[in-house]
C-alpha cells in the first residue's frame, strides 16, 4: 500500500515538474515528503510481517528451574499464535544478570526476548553496585507470564520435619548448615535472604548457575535447604526426594496441598512469591510489542496451557496485570520493595 502510494505521488510530482519548475521551497518539501515515504515503504512492511523467522527466548538460568519450566510452557503456545518457532536458550551467569545485560544490548527487532524475574528485574539493582543495565529503561515490557509460590525445602534426611523444628535447628547450628541458591541477586538468593533476616540467622550460602543444579545437589544430600519456586520442586516433593517445610503464601497451593503455609506453620512474617515476565530490548516497535503481548495473553487464556502451569504450582496473573504498562509499573515497584529489604542485608550476601 505504501509503495503504491509512493508511486502515485512521484508520478504526480513528475507531471507537475514537466509543466513548470516549482519554487525552491516547494522542491525541498517534495524531496522531504518523498524521502519520508520511501523510508516508510522500507520499514512498515517488515514490521507488519513480523515474525519472519524464529524467535529466541533467553532463560537467564540453567535448565530445570521454575523460570525455565514456565518459559517452555508459555513459549510453546506463543509459537503457535505467532506462526514461528520460539527457541529456548538457557544462559546462566551472575544470578541471571549477565545474559540479561546481553539481551538489553540486542537489536530491538522482536527476535531476541528474555524471561526475566524477581531477581533479574526486581532485586538485582540492590544486589549489584555496578549492574550494567536498568531493568526499566533498558527493556520493552511484554507482559507477566506466571507467579510462583516460594517454598522452603530441605534434603530428605534433614533433622527437621516441620517449619518450627527447621527454624530451631538452623538457629542452633548456623555454622554447620548451608543454603543453596541460583546466584546472588536471583530469586532463590533473594527470597532466602529475606528468610534468614526473619529467622535472625546467617548460614553458609552456596551459589549455583540456576535452580536446577542447586536442586540436584540437594536431592543428592549435599546441600541442606533452599527457598525455591514451587514449580521447580513439586515433583521432588511428591516423590519424597526433598522435604517441604512450608509455602510462603497466604493459602496452600493446589499443586502441593499437604504443604502448610508459613502462617500455619508458625512463621507468618515470611510471605513471598516470585514472578516471571517477558521483556524485549528497549525501543521495540509498538506494533511488534502488541503482537508479542497478544500471543502471551492467548497462551495464558488457553485452557491446556493454563492447566499445565497450574499443575506445576504456578499462579496465572489477572487479565488487568498482563499488559505491558502494568508490567512496567510492577517492575518499578519491585525495585523499590526489594531495595528496602536487601540493602540492609547486603553485608551478609554471598
Amino acid at each position: 500500500m505504501v509503495t503504491n502510494l509512493l508511486g502515485r505521488f512521484m508520478g504526480s510530482a513528475c507531471l507537475k515538474l514537466r509543466s513548470h519548475r516549482p519554487p525552491l521551497q516547494l522542491r525541498s518539501t517534495i524531496r522531504s515528503a518523498v524521502g519520508t515515504m520511501a523510508l516508510l515503504a522500507g520499514v512498515l512492511p517488515a514490521a507488519a510481517d513480523f515474525p519472519e523467522r524464529s524467535i529466541t527466548l533467553v532463560v537467564p538460568f540453567a535448565a530445570g528451574g521454575s523460570t525455565d519450566a514456565i518459559a517452555r510452557i508459555v513459549g510453546d503456545h506463543m509459537a503457535k499464535t505467532l506462526g514461528r518457532s520460539i527457541i529456548i536458550e538457557n544462559d546462566a551467569g551472575a544470578g541471571g544478570t549477565t545474559p540479561t545485560k546481553r539481551v538489553a544490548q540486542a537489536a530491538p527487532d522482536g527476535y531476541t526476548l528474555i524471561i526475566g524475574n524477581l531477581g533479574t528485574h526486581g532485586a538485582a539493582p540492590s544486589q549489584y553496585a555496578n549492574l550494567k543495565y536498568d531493568p526499566v529503561k533498558d527493556f520493552t515490557p511484554i507482559g507477566l507470564t506466571a507467579g510462583v509460590p516460594i517454598v522452603i525445602v530441605t534434603r530428605k534426611n534433614f533433622p527437621a520435619n516441620n517449619l518450627a523444628e527447621f527454624v530451631d535447628y538452623v538457629k542452633k547450628n548456623q555454622d554447620k548448615v548451608n543454603e543453596a541458591h541460583g546466584g546472588a541477586g536471583g530469586q532463590m538468593h533473594t527470597t532466602c535472604t529475606l528468610l534468614q533476616m526473619v529467622m535472625g540467622t546467617k548460614t553458609a550460602r552456596v551459589g549455583y548457575r540456576g535452580a536446577g543444579p542447586a536442586i540436584n545437589d540437594m536431592v543428592a544430600g549435599q546441600i541442606d535447604f533452599a527457598c525455591v519456586g514451587l514449580t521447580a520442586v513439586v515433583s521432588q516433593i511428591e516423590a519424597g526426594t526433598l522435604k517441604a517445610m512450608a509455602i510462603a503464601t497466604p493459602e496452600r497451593s493446589n499443586a502441593a496441598k499437604d504443604v502448610p503455609t508459613t502462617k500455619e506453620a508458625g512463621l507468618p512474617e515470611y510471605q513471598v512469591s516470585a514472578w516471571n515476565a517477558i521483556f524485549a530490548p528497549k525501543s521495540l516497535p509498538q506494533n511488534i510489542q502488541a503482537k508479542l503481548n497478544d500471543a502471551l495473553v492467548k497462551a495464558l487464556d488457553d485452557e491446556a496451557t493454563s492447566k499445565r502451569l497450574l499443575q506445576i504450582g504456578s499462579v496465572i496473573p489477572d487479565k488487568k496485570d498482563r499488559t505491558p504498562e502494568a508490567l512496567r509499573q510492577f517492575v518499578e515497584s519491585e525495585i523499590v520493595r526489594w531495595s528496602s529489604i536487601l540493602k540492609p542485608a547486603a553485608t551478609t550476601a554471598n
